[in-house]
Formats: C-alpha cells, structure tokens, sequence
C-alpha cells in the first residue's frame, strides 16, 4: 500500500481513483464589527447574504396550514422515481426513496433551511412551506403553507417537537423584514401563535436574524441585541445581558442540550479583538460560564453544545490558522488541537462566523472524539489527549466525506459523497484507519447523479442506520426541476 503521511503511522489510504481539482476557496476579511466570511465552491451557508435576510418575489401571500398539490412540470422530468429507483436496485445497495416536490417556487435560487428529525419523520422548510415525510418511505404526512418566506429557522426543535421559525414582514425583493416568529409543532404541522419582534432603531433590527432553542426556551439575536422567548407561548422571557457595553455584541446563538451565546468583542486595535461565548440558563437567563478567545482570534463554529467545543480562526490570517478547542464545565479551554498539520480544512473548507453558529457539517462531536471531514479526508481526534485516533485520505477522486456520527470502540461513521463513476456509501473506521474501514451502506447508481449534488452541497441526517440528504438550494425554474429530498436505508 502507498505510504500515506497523513495517516497515522503503519495506515495507508483507502483505494486509489482518478484524481479531480481540489475545492476552492474564497475568505474575506471584514472590520471590526463585520465577520469574516469564507466561501467554498462546494459549502454553502442558506442564513448569509441577501437570502438569509429573506426578500423573494411579489407574490401574494397566503395563511394557514395546507396539504401541499404536487404543481404538474411543463416539462418532463430527469428525476427517478422511488419505483423506477426500486426496478434498479442492484444486490448489496441500499433501498432508497426520493421526494420530488413540485411547488411553484420563484424563478431563482431559493435555500432550502434546517433539516428536523421528529420522532418518524423528516421535516423541513423552504420559502413558503414546511413539510414532512416519513422516514421509512417519505410518504409525505403534512403540509403547512406559511404567510410569507421563511429567513431563519433553529437548528433544534425543542424536546417535545416544537419549533419557532422567523418569517418576513412582507413578501417583497426589497424592505423586507426578518421580524415574523411563527410556532409550529413538527410532529402534527399545526401553527401556534405568531409575534412579531419589536425593533427600536437601537441596535435591534431585524435585517438579519439568528435563533437558537434549548429545552422550552427559543433565543433571538437581532442586529446587536438578543432576548429570549418561551416556544410554548410565545412570552418574553429576558434580554440575554450585553456584557461591556460598547464593546462586546451577541451576534450568534447555538441551542440544543445547552444555550450558548457568541459575542464580538470590537475594540480599538484589530489585533487585541477577542470572542466570548457563554453559557446561559435557557429558563433564567443567568450566566453559567463565560470563555475568551485569546486576542486577535474569533470564534468560528459551535461543534458541540454538550460538551462545549468551538472552532476559532485568527482574525487576520482566518482559515489558514484555526483550531478545535475544547472546554470544560467551567468554560475553560481543557484542549486545543491543531488539524492543520493533517490536512483539515476549516468546516470542509468554509469559515462564516456571519451566520449559524452551529453550521458546519464537516465536524461531529461525541464519544470523546470529534470527527473532521473535508474534500478528500476524515478522521477523528481524541478530545481529551489531542491526539489523532484514526484517518483516511482519498488519493483519487472524491467529492467530500462528512462525519456522521461516533461508533463504539472510538470508530465513526462517515458519508463519502459519490462521484459520477461511483455511487457515495457510508463507511465505518476506527483505530486501524484504512485497514478497518468497511461498508456499512452501499447507494444505488440509479440514483448517483442526484445525489452527487445533494451530498456535496446540502444538509444531512444520519438516524439509525437511515440516511437523508436534501440539497442546499432548490432551482424555482422548471427546466432546471430538481428533488427536494433522497433517503437511503438497508
């Protein structure tokens, strides 16, 4: 087997193939209170820009939840059907079923948002509609058709299946506002109460928003100020307190077992600029725990909420110098590990500290380990020794491995995208690396030319032994039809 640097020693990489261009990249550095925002050719962040501020088309709104009609395509359609799927099915690949969801979108690129796993279904929004399928064979179970686009969703719902999505105040390319909240229960698609968020000309617009929940509490940051309301009845709780007023602004939050809130601390020299993230009382709102960057560092990504693990970049250099660092119950960094030395890019190759704090699907956290991915790697990290427990690299082809989830025995289970000469498949590594690599799910060919581009550029879940991609982006121009979501299993 070929020597392989960037395994530990006496591992070798996985099979060889033809080799492709490596992914690019685009990082730009903004001033003090404008963040750093990288861009790669095969990572996209649906919350940044012009269209996590959510101005879309004129179209006249509607109320109510729905059950969605399929809208007939002018024109036919390249895309398998589950059945067609089902005839092609060759010995040892997964099953499979596909949703091809033909609603009238906007003649553009429309995001699609955050991909919920409630109990037996699958859940998502995109522009004007939140629906779900079910996981065994994507039947779909429920439609809710909204008032106006959706600009931002939690990534968590709350523990009983709730969630508290932001709407625009008008359906309209320019003026809009992200200042709708709208409760919705994803087990059932019924809507709940609506609110909308006060703005005061003080620092709490709502161009732009993040959210968070954790347990029954949903946190809204808006512009440079951030309160905290009850998913159940829509009541302010608290504002989330700015700490050295001034100076430090909450600027993202990232939910789920714990709530933690990412503040940009501006000062006067770029160089002595520093983050601070601190864990707050979802209920109460108090201050559980406060950590600093080093100065001249931010905060990239939030890898892990429980335990607390973030990526920071250096302000100035950003993905070329960036870390994982662990923190302990205290929020003291507990370890710092640098992946560079083997490879791993930022998040797959994407630093945005503008936008969902917990968006990078690259990383996963659990078992003591994080897992990284990227374009042609993965491998896993001990978080208490540092240490790099097991990787594998792709000499050849590939179109980016992302972590899924943590194995007994300190083993991971990643998805390897597919290429347009082999379908993608889920694979098992542990301490050994390429030598104890094996198949845990092998995808169909007869759906490899769609998945290609769902793997590579969207979102994903891994629950049980099920996977489920969607893309990042749905193209609103008929000749352009594409599927909204792919599962395999099995």
């Amino acid at each position: 087997m070929p020597d392989n640097p960037y395994a530990p020693e006496g591992y070798g990489p996985p099979p060889r193939g033809p080799r492709r261009p490596r992914r690019g990249r685009l990082v730009a550095a903004g001033l003090a209170l404008l963040l750093l925002v990288g861009v790669s050719a095969y990572v996209y962040d649906e919350r940044s820009g012009s269209d996590r501020a959510g101005p879309q088309n004129s179209a006249p709104p509607t109320t109510g939840p729905s059950t969605a009609t399929a809208r007939p395509s002018p024109t036919p359609s390249p895309i398998p059907a589950t059945e067609e799927i089902a005839r092609q099915r060759r010995a040892g690949e997964a099953s499979a079923w596909i949703v091809d969801d033909r609603t009238d979108l906007p003649r553009r690129s429309v995001p699609t948002k955050d991909l919920w796993i409630v109990g037996d279904t699958a859940v998502q929004a995109i522009y004007k509609k939140v629906v779900a399928h079910r996981l065994s064979d994507g039947t779909q179970l429920w439609s809710a058709t909204l008032p106006a686009p959706v600009c931002e969703t939690p990534v968590n719902p709350t523990p009983d299946g709730k969630v508290v999505i932001v709407l625009q105040n008008v359906e309209a390319w320019t003026g809009a506002r992200c200042n709708q909240l709208h409760m919705i229960d994803l087990r059932t698609g019924k809507e709940g109460w609506h609110k909308e968020l006060t703005e005061t000309a003080s620092g709490d617009g709502t161009i732009i928003v993040d959210s968070a929940i954790s347990g029954g509490t949903v946190a809204i940051v808006q512009s440079m100020k951030a309160a905290a309301y009850r998913v159940a009845d829509g009541k302010k709780l608290y504002d989330i307190p700015m700490e050295n007023p001034g100076k430090c602004y909450p600027g993202r939050v990232a939910g789920g077992s714990r709530l933690l809130v990412l503040a940009h601390c501006a000062i006067t020299a770029l160089e002595k600029a520093y983050d601070q993230v601190r864990e707050i009382d979802p209920a109460t709102g108090k201050v559980r725990w406060r950590h600093r960057t080093e100065p001249g560092r931010r905060i990239g990504q939030v890898l892990s909420v429980d335990p607390a693990v973030i990526t920071t970049a250096h302000r100035e250099t950003h993905a070329d110098d960036w870390r994982v660092v662990a923190l302990g119950p205290d929020g003291r960094a507990r370890r710092t590990i640098d992946p560079r030395e083997k490879g791993f890019k930022h998040c797959g190759d994407s630093i945005d500290t503008s936008a969902n704090a917990q968006a990078c699907r690259a990383a996963v956290v659990g078992g003591g380990l994080v897992l990284l991915g990227g374009t042609d790697r993965a491998g896993a990290y001990d978080l208490g020794t540092g240490r790099l427990v097991w990787g594998v690299k792709d000499e050849g082809t590939s179109h980016g491995y992302f972590p899924l989830r943590t194995g007994p025995g300190k083993t991971g289970f990643v998805y390897q995208v597919g290429t347009s000469s082999r379908p993608g498949r889920v694979i098992q590594i542990g301490p050994g690396s390429a030598d104890t690599m094996k198949d845990t799910l092998k995808l169909p060919a007869s759906t490899a030319r769609v998945e290609i581009r769902m793997g590579a550029v969207g979102k994903n879940a891994y629950v049980g032994d099920r996977l489920v991609l969607t893309p990042a982006t749905l193209d609103g121009h008929d000749a352009r039809h594409e599927p909204r979501m792919l599962s395999f299993a099995p």
